[in-house]
């Protein structure tokens, strides 16, 4: 049901008719996303195994469902590759098929719904009533002890075995004051998380949001793994350095075959789980092995993480880092394994096309570390805020995300450099993380944190000068054209969506494989597309009924993707293609 709580305030000076319509369009957005919850719940617990059909007639319902019309394209988009077997379906269908029935249904409904959907509602609340848009996801670490001592580890310099700083009751209030700002999705990073008792407790009792956990997997037990599948909720991304001879190295003896044995009792109990490597110099050239990504394919990994080691940690050398001709190549790799692998495999700095940029300072995470300093990356050990203070004088972790002055310091460098292949501020633009700590007082919150930007930062510097050239060729080799003009839309409002931007574009298939006969929806006037209106509305009349979709009768022709033919709001289906993310 649909708390009053959830409910935006009647604002005392505007329009109160207005006020009013916006009030009822929230709560009755609110309650069909209850609805759609109940159907995907009453739909899992009906059928075990799901097919190909199955799952795109679910897509329609998601469609029918979605509230903007990218949203709406997006979905077309999934359809149209899952139709064509796309590597991505063999990926929906393992976690539809292979997996416990608890996770199925906390995937979709915490991540799909309120993550992303019901989330959406709540940020967009947001930036209407406080004038700023808050970020999707939280990254916490609630503790920095560690049963490991990793060469190179970026948490190195903390205080390690010292009694968490971060209370239970700390903890829950972070998370509640994530929630409060449409928040659903949760990383959970340390130190290792699982030295933690009441781990899986908040997991339990935040049971409407998903925590990745980021692990050594080594403290995982059975009576873990027994809860995540009570759960649903906890999905493990392990580290690992490549195979046994990196992973020992770095790690420990013997590290390789307790993840190799964890990795099999999760996968065996149901459990949504990936995997997590740090390119280094030494083991660069195994992670852009197919070799590499097939095994833990096998291993059951759904997903995987690719970080490039930086110094900003225990033993800071900038020379274990990845040469950048190393990254250049697993930039490339990453993007050949979602064309043709069923895992997905995100690149935490590679992908900055996908993001607009750089992803910290808020604009769609942040990180708040075990001593409660909120810094705007897990890289960047600096801050200007404090949530324990912050909570203590009754102030909301809002207030620190949106408008703390390093934060917002660092906004307004992280999109200065057009070739979003270059998104860091740490090691692509080293001055801009330099400029925002010195012109804010940012504290480092660590002894030696000030290393990045003055020992370092010359070699730092140097290294990115030289994989600047290899960004440049490869964001102009063609491949990445969409993201020049568009990629800084992805999350936009319907209302700051610019039509005379996207004219140009050709239509929102234009960078995909597959081929329509339409002409997009990328100019006033034109159409053949799918699920459009005449009426010069929004394009949701032709949508099917609930109950249709259920029944899987197919579409009716329309002119567009959702777009209407009254030139208002044309252009509009000009998102990130699903083909451009090779999901």
């Amino acid at each position: 049901m649909v708390s009053s709580t959830s409910l935006p305030r009647l604002g005392v000076k505007s329009d109160f008719l207005a006020d009013l319509r916006h009030r009822l369009t929230y709560k009755l957005q609110e309650a069909q996303f209850d609805l759609l919850g109940l159907v995907i719940k009453e739909a899992l617990s009906l059928k075990r195994q799901v097919s190909k059909d199955d799952l795109i007639r679910l897509l329609k319902v998601f469609q029918w469902a979605a509230k903007t019309k990218h949203h709406k394209e997006q979905l077309q988009q999934a359809i149209d590759l899952w139709r064509s077997d796309h590597p991505s379906l063999q990926l929906v269908l393992k976690l539809f098929n292979e997996v416990h029935p608890n996770y199925r249904e906390k995937f979709i409904v915490n991540l799909a719904i309120n993550a992303t959907w019901r989330g959406e509602l709540k940020r967009r609340e947001f930036k209407r009533t406080e004038g700023m848009r808050p970020p999707f996801l939280a990254v916490i670490s609630p503790t920095n002890r560690c049963n490991l001592k990793c060469t190179g580890c970026y948490s190195g310099l903390f205080p390690r075995n010292i009694p968490d700083p971060m209370s239970f009751e700390e903890w829950d209030h972070i998370i509640r004051d994530c929630k409060d700002m449409g928040i659903h999705f949760f990383t959970i990073s340390g130190g290792e998380p699982f030295v933690r008792r009441d781990l899986l407790d908040m997991f339990e009792r935040h049971n409407d949001c998903i925590f990745q956990v980021y692990t050594n997997s080594t403290k995982i037990t059975d009576k873990h793994i027994e809860r995540f599948t009570q759960l649903g909720n906890v999905a493990p991304a392990i580290s690992v350095e490549g195979f046994e001879e990196h992973t020992d190295a770095r790690r420990g003896k013997g590290v390789w075959a307790k993840i190799m044995d964890t990795m099999d009792r999760l996968k065996a109990a149901g459990c949504v789980f990936g995997f997590s490597a740090t390119a280094t110099r030494l083991n660069a050239d195994v992670l852009a092995s197919w070799e590499f990504v097939d095994l833990f394919i096998e291993k059951g990994c759904l997903f995987g993480w690719l970080f490039l080691m930086t110094p900003t940690g225990k033993d800071d050398d900038p020379r274990f880092m990845p040469t950048p001709r190393q990254r250049d190549r697993l930039r490339a790799h990453v993007m050949e394994i979602r064309r043709t692998r069923p895992i997905f495999v995100a690149d935490f700095w590679n992908d900055g096309c996908l993001t607009d940029g750089c992803l910290a300072g808020g604009n769609i995470y942040f990180h708040v570390n075990f001593k409660g300093d909120v810094e705007p990356c897990v890289f960047i050990h600096f801050a200007d805020n404090n949530i324990f203070q912050w909570h203590a004088q009754g102030g909301h972790l809002k207030d620190i995300v949106l408008r703390s002055p390093f934060f917002r310091a660092l906004r307004e460098r992280n999109r200065r450099d057009p070739n979003r292949l270059r998104p860091c501020p740490i090691i692509d633009h080293n001055e801009y993380l330099e400029e925002a700590v010195r012109l804010t007082n940012a504290y480092p919150t660590h002894a030696g944190a000030e290393s990045i930007i003055t020992t370092h930062k010359e070699a730092i510097r140097r290294w990115g000068e030289e994989y600047g050239r290899y960004a440049e060729i490869a964001w102009n080799s063609g491949e990445y054209d969409f993201f020049k003009n568009c990629s800084h839309l992805w999350m936009a409002d319907e209302e700051d969506w610019n039509k005379a931007a996207l004219l140009h574009q050709g239509g929102c298939q234009s960078f995909s494989t597959i081929h329509h006969t339409s002409g997009g929806c990328g100019s006033p006037g034109n159409g053949n597309g799918h699920h459009a209106s005449n009426d010069g509305r929004s394009g949701l009349t032709t949508l099917l009924p609930l109950a249709s979709i259920l029944e899987g009768t197919e579409p009716p022709e329309g002119n567009g993707c959702g777009c209407s033919n009254n030139g208002r709001d044309n252009g509009r289906g000009n998102f990130i293609p699903l083909e451009m993310l090779r999901l």
